[in-house]
């Protein structure tokens, strides 16, 4: 594993540790000797990842859509920024420079990016692993709804169950990267 990639919000969120968690994600990351990819920004959690990343010495891959990038959202001192057209294009191409995926808290483009990768996933598109950092339970609601869609039948029960590895603090997610083996199949089949 050599890249990984964050996703979260551009807001700050109404509790300091959603910051706190950023900055100590991004620290790891870079302990680890993993370069971040995350979507570019100086504003909000995204800032903060990239800023923990680079102040422990890391590399940072930022992935941002002109339109953004000229609002002036851009992070200036990463090691790659790459500017590309679209959001589409912006996720294909963090997907691609990826080894692995982390959802920290965030709103709907945090959601949209990750229910995308997990669909990719899904539907064979890459054996990445995909982790959520739950911190003080903000994805449960999501998890909840998750094993809703599962009982409705609209997902098997074991994608519901194995999709996501979960883990309520940044270590322990960074722990359970590190030492992640890929199952020798993966199968998204109805139970």
């Amino acid at each position: 594993m050599k890249r990984i990639c964050v996703f979260c919000g551009s807001y700050t969120g109404k509790q300091d540790f959603y910051m706190a968690a950023a900055r100590q994600m991004g620290a790891g990351i870079a302990a680890e000797g993993w370069e971040l990819v995350y979507g570019g920004g100086h504003v909000g959690l995204m800032g903060a990842v990239a800023d923990g990343a680079l102040e422990a010495g890391g590399r940072v891959v930022g992935v941002i859509p002109r339109s953004l990038s000229d609002k002036e959202l851009a992070h200036r001192g990463l090691t790659e920024l790459h500017v590309v057209s679209s959001m589409h294009e912006r996720k294909a191409l963090m997907a691609d420079l990826s080894d692995a995926f982390i959802a920290m808290p965030g709103g709907f483009g945090t959601l949209d990016e990750l229910f995308e990768i997990i669909t990719w996933a899904q539907l064979g598109f890459h054996r990445k692993p995909i982790a959520l950092l739950n911190l003080q339970g903000y994805f449960d609601p999501m998890l909840t709804f998750i094993n809703h869609i599962a009982e409705a039948g609209f997902i098997s029960n074991s994608h519901s169950r194995n999709a996501l590895l979960v883990r309520q603090e940044a270590p322990a997610l960074l722990e359970t990267l590190r030492t992640y083996e890929a199952p020798s199949l993966v199968k998204w089949s109805k139970d």
